[in-house]
């Protein structure tokens, strides 16, 4: 197989260098209005084209590759007095997998339990590419199904607006379900 960056020889989706050289997480912070911090991996610019697959066949392998960089990695090292959930945003299946649920499951440690299907987007609208008005016009509709007062972190793949995580944090705050913080792959922020 080849390395998706160089093209070289390689045993998985990206050599060893290109991982080291290219894809290096750089935690950058970011305070959404409602006062949620979002930690993210990357600059969107720095993996678009490779955001771009989840919906393809090669987006689970890429995906999977990405999450083993960046959420794996933060799992080993993340410590919290008691047992925090991981809350992928809308783990719905699309192309046979829900990207979403892949990064949630590499957070699976001692530390935090992923949890799946418990918040979900009843409106599907795409928001990519979409602006904050229609993002604000078209809200989620989350529906949460799980237990309430326990601690969670919310994981997408990509902040844009903040409009989908500020959304689920209102929604999970209202199921008395505290939100310690927001992971996604790629801040999408300029």
């Amino acid at each position: 197989m080849k390395c998706l960056i160089c093209n070289r020889f390689s045993l998985s989706l990206f050599c060893l260098t290109c991982q080291e050289e290219h894809l290096k997480p750089t935690v950058t912070k970011r305070i959404l209005s409602d006062g949620l911090e979002v930690f993210s991996f990357y600059k969107y610019s720095e993996i678009q084209d490779f955001i771009k697959t989840k919906h393809t066949y090669h987006g689970q392998k890429i995906y999977k590759a990405l999450a083993k960089n960046s959420f794996c990695n933060f799992a080993k090292d993340f410590f919290y007095e008691k047992k925090v959930y991981a809350l992928p945003v809308d783990d719905k299946l699309t192309s046979n997998y829900s990207h979403t649920a892949i990064l949630a499951h590499a957070l699976n440690s001692k530390n935090i339990k992923p949890l799946f299907k418990k918040l979900r987007a009843k409106n599907t609208v795409s928001y990519s590419t979409k602006t904050l008005e229609f993002r604000l016009k078209n809200p989620r509709d989350f529906d949460y199904t799980f237990k309430k007062n326990i601690d969670v972190i919310l994981v997408d793949d990509i902040v844009t607006t903040g409009t989908t995580l500020s959304e689920a944090k209102a929604l999970l705050q209202n199921h008395d379900v505290n939100v310690l913080f927001a992971l996604t792959l790629a801040d999408a922020r300029q």
